[in-house]
């Protein structure tokens, strides 16, 4: 059971959780007004950690009721699938991850405020916790899973781009600046390509059983939709930073990346989304330090 949950966890999808986080939390971390910022800034990727698993077991279990990861499937097959966890078991795990994940933001909150939690900063925090466990349980959970009707891309715009950033930021600072909202934007961006692309890669066994964006705007369309989301979200990170080899480097993979979406359909399409959610932490990652 314990090798079909890690499976089910999906790890390979962290560091894209992360990439807006790091971004933000190091962009803090000069000027923090953390009571223990070490703490706090390790609480704040656990707490996001959590929060994806808890998004990945609760898809898995939604696309298993609804039987989106039946035959014809192109993604890989995760524990339901092969019979590896059961529905019961898997509610099990999501209910322990939403306790875990109360647990970490609590600490994360703890450390970040110390003594002052009367104030209204923690509250908000308390409430945006709330709110993003609630966007990670009903993708594909509830009865009317914003998923399956396309909202997926305006979710995981607020939540991976601005939520993830701009709370990053707040929980080190306890403030927010203007310029923040430059990498909060990218990131949101270039994590709804991910998407975007995972679902141009399904949609002929989407087909029928939810309404993605690319198929409601048609595979052609997807593409150009992926086109601008990864270029207009990695320009507006390589053309606010310093000049870097590495920033360079990055670039192009994206651009690479966009060759790659225009050449291939399916389960060719692969390969491609490792490389977008690695980059994109990496390009979280330097703009963090940079700044």
């Amino acid at each position: 059971m314990v090798k079909a949950l890690i499976k089910s966890m999906r790890l390979r999808t962290l560091p894209l959780s992360l990439a807006g986080v790091v971004c933000g939390g190091l962009m803090a971390y000069p000027h923090t007004e953390a009571a223990h910022p070490v703490e706090a800034l390790v609480f704040l990727f656990l707490t996001t950690i959590a929060l994806q698993v808890l998004t990945n077991l609760s898809n898995e279990l939604g696309d298993h009721i609804s039987g989106v990861d039946g035959d014809g499937r192109e993604g890989p097959n995760y524990s339901m699938a092969d019979g590896g966890l059961t529905v019961k078991q898997m509610w099990k795990a999501i209910n322990g991850t939403v306790v875990t994940c109360c647990l970490l933001g609590w600490l994360m909150i703890f450390f970040s405020f110390g003594s002052y939690l009367h104030s209204w900063e923690p509250t908000a925090l308390i409430v945006l916790g709330a709110a993003a466990i609630w966007a990670a349980t009903h993708y594909t959970l509830g009865k009317k899973p914003y998923g399956y009707i396309g909202l997926g891309d305006l979710f995981v715009f607020i939540f991976f781009g601005l939520v993830s950033v701009l709370g990053g930021y707040f929980v080190m600072a306890h403030t927010l600046e203007w310029n923040v909202l430059i990498p909060a934007c990218a990131i949101g961006l270039l994590s709804v390509a991910v998407l975007n692309v995972n679902n141009i890669r399904d949609m002929a066994s989407d087909l029928g059983k939810r309404k993605t964006i690319p198929l409601r705007i048609g595979p052609r369309t997807a593409k150009c939709y992926q086109t601008f989301l990864v270029l207009a979200g990695a320009s507006l990170l390589y053309f606010t930073l310093p000049f870097k080899w590495w920033n360079t480097l990055l670039m192009a993979i994206m651009i690479a990346h966009v060759v790659v979406v225009w050449s291939n359909d399916g389960k060719k399409l692969d390969p491609a989304l490792p490389i977008l959610v690695i980059t994109t932490f990496l390009f979280g990652l330097s703009y963090g330090l940079q700044f």
